[in-house]
C-alpha cells in the first residue's frame, strides 16, 4: 500500500515556502498533494499534454485550485519557486528522475527547497543524488517510504540528459537521433520501431502522419523515402518529445515537416495523408493503441495506409479490424506490424 500524502508531507510541512511547483507525479497524487498543501500560487508541471487534462480533471473532482502548465524542461515553468516537490515512484524511470532533480534546482529562488516524496522505504537512489547536485541533503524515512529535502546553493550549469544514437540506412549515412528522459526510445531505437521500417511501404511523394512520435526516427526515416515531393507530421502528445522530434528532422535535412503537440490527436486535418506510423506503448490497456488506430481512420484519406507495431497483436488487432476491416499482419523481430488501408 503507498503510503498516504500526509504521511510524506508531514516532514516538509514546516518547510514549504509558497510559490510551490509540483514536478510531475500521476495525476490524482498531484491533485492530493495541491490539496494537502492549500497554498495560493501552486504550480503543477507535466511533460506530457495528456497527463496535464487528466490532472485538471483530478483538480476538478476534488475541488481544488491550482495552475496546470506544460513545457519540454522543468526550468522553463516561469518562477522562481520557494519550493519544488517531486513526487517519485519507486519504478519510474531513473534518468527522469535524475533529471528533474537537477532542473528544480533552476526554478527555484535562492535557499529555496527541493523535497522528494519516494514511496521506496530507505531510498537509496536519491540521497546521493541530492547530495551531489545540492550540496547537502536531509531525509527521514519510515515503513511507508521516505522524504528528502536540500536547499538551493550556488548557481549549476545547466545539463541536459542526451544520449545520441545511430540509425543505419541502407546505401545511405547513417542518422544520428537525439533522445532525452522522458521520451520513448530513450539511447536507442528499439526493435519494433526497426520491424516497422522494415515493413512500412513509403512512396514519393507521400503526406506521412508520425502518431505518437517519441524523438522523431520513424517518420524521419519515412520523410527520407518520400523525398522532397512528401511531407512528414509529427505528432505527440510529450512536448519534450515534439521538440526531439523537431530538432532531429531539422539535422537529418528534412524541410518539408511540421510538428504538432496534441493530447488526442486534435488539430490536424481530416483525411490529409497517405501513411500513418504507430508503435503505440503497451500500458493503458490499449486505450492509447484504440485512440492511435481511431485518429489514423479519421486522418488517412481514402486508400490511406496504417502501419502499427505491437507485441499485443491478439489485443490490436480487433481494434484495427474495427475501424478498418480487414488487415494483413507481417511479424519482425518478435513483433506484429499491421497493415491496414482506409
Amino acid at each position: 500500500m503507498r503510503p498516504s500524502v500526509g504521511e510524506l508531507l508531514a516532514a516538509v510541512r514546516r518547510r514549504r515556502r509558497p510559490p510551490v511547483l509540483i514536478a510531475l507525479g500521476s495525476p490524482r497524487r498531484t491533485a492530493e498533494l495541491v490539496a494537502e498543501l492549500a497554498l495560493p500560487d501552486t504550480v503543477c508541471y507535466q511533460m506530457d499534454l495528456f497527463q496535464a487534462d487528466r490532472l485538471r480533471a483530478e483538480l476538478v473532482e476534488a475541488g481544488q485550485t491550482a495552475t496546470v502548465t506544460t513545457a519540454a524542461d522543468l526550468w522553463d515553468v516561469p518562477g522562481p519557486f520557494g519550493a519544488v516537490l517531486l513526487p517519485a515512484i519507486a519504478h519510474g524511470e531513473r534518468e527522469l528522475k535524475r533529471d528533474m532533480v537537477e532542473q528544480a534546482h533552476h526554478v527555484l529562488q535562492p535557499g529555496g527547497q527541493l523535497a522528494v516524496l519516494s514511496d521506496v522505504p530507505r531510498d537509496q537512489f536519491f540521497p546521493p543524488l541530492l547530495k551531489k547536485t545540492y550540496g547537502k541533503v536531509a531525509q527521514e524515512s519510515g515503513e511507508s517510504g521516505t522524504v528528502l529535502w536540500s536547499p538551493r546553493g550556488d548557481d549549476k550549469p545547466r545539463r541536459r540528459h542526451e544520449i545520441s544514437y545511430h540509425v543505419r540506412r541502407p546505401d545511405a549515412n547513417s542518422l544520428v537521433i537525439v533522445s532525452r528522459p522522458g521520451v520513448f526510445s530513450y539511447g536507442r531505437l528499439d526493435d519494433g520501431a526497426r520491424a516497422l521500417t522494415e515493413v512500412m511501404d513509403i512512396r514519393h511523394g507521400d503526406a506521412l502522419l508520425d502518431i505518437g512520435c517519441g524523438t522523431g526516427a520513424v517518420g524521419i526515416l519515412a520523410g527520407l523515402r518520400a523525398g522532397e515531393s512528401g511531407s512528414v507530421t509529427f505528432v505527440d502528445s510529450n512536448t519534450r518529445a515534439v521538440a526531439l522530434a523537431e530538432l532531429n528532422a531539422k539535422a537529418a535535412g528534412l524541410t518539408n515537416y511540421k510538428t504538432v503537440a496534441a493530447a488526442r490527436l486534435d488539430g490536424l486535418p481530416e483525411s490529409a495523408f497517405d501513411v500513418a506510423l504507430a508503435n503505440p506503448p503497451y500500458y493503458a490497456q490499449q486505450s492509447i493503441a484504440r485512440l492511435f488506430v481511431e485518429g489514423a481512420r479519421r486522418l488517412l484519406r481514402p486508400g490511406g495506409r496504417l502501419y502499427l507495431v505491437t507485441r499485443q497483436a491478439d489485443l490490436i488487432k480487433p481494434i484495427v479490424h474495427e475501424h478498418f476491416g480487414r488487415s494483413e499482419m507481417r511479424l519482425r523481430r518478435d513483433y506484429a506490424v499491421y497493415l491496414a488501408k482506409k
